[in-house]
């Protein structure tokens, strides 16, 4: 009876040995999968940024359709001066504050050229003069007259 013991014992200490190898293999995968995840993100910026330059260079920044949400947040951008922080965005827009950072950030991904600054930890955001210019003269956002009513 003590060998049957013994050799349950020592199969589940095999089993037992087999899964702690396959758990560091996994973690292994899982660790070079997410090193693959940040090196795709990178290129997928750079690549970005080239096609933004490249819609620079033609002459018309290229950005792809927003929105109607992000339109509003654009237009306020749009019509305002001075740069404005998430809150007085939201406060313009009748947004929540909380999710103005993520339509941000859309628009940014969408080829809409911000200039950030930041003053007393608080960050300001404004939209670019020249692109500014440019959608004035060639309305690459194609804003309706229905954007401003809405």
């Amino acid at each position: 009876m003590k060998q049957e013991f013994n050799l349950i014992r020592r199969q589940l200490e095999d089993h037992l040995s087999a899964i702690n190898e396959n758990t560091s293999e996994i973690q292994a995968l899982l660790d070079y999968l997410q090193e693959i995840e940040s090196k795709i993100e990178k290129v997928s910026q750079r690549m970005d940024l080239l096609q933004l330059q490249d819609g620079h260079l033609k002459g018309k920044p290229v950005v792809e359709p927003l929105t109607q949400i992000e339109k509003k947040i654009f237009l306020v951008l749009y019509t305002e001066e001075n740069p404005l922080t998430f809150l007085e965005m939201a406060e313009k827009t009748g947004l929540i504050s909380s999710l103005i950072p993520d339509y941000i950030s859309s628009m940014v991904h969408k080829g809409v050229p911000l200039q950030r600054s930041s003053f007393n930890g608080r960050l300001f955001f404004k939209l670019d003069p020249k692109f500014k210019e440019a959608q004035a003269k060639e309305n690459i956002i194609n804003l309706s007259l229905q954007s401003f009513i809405s």
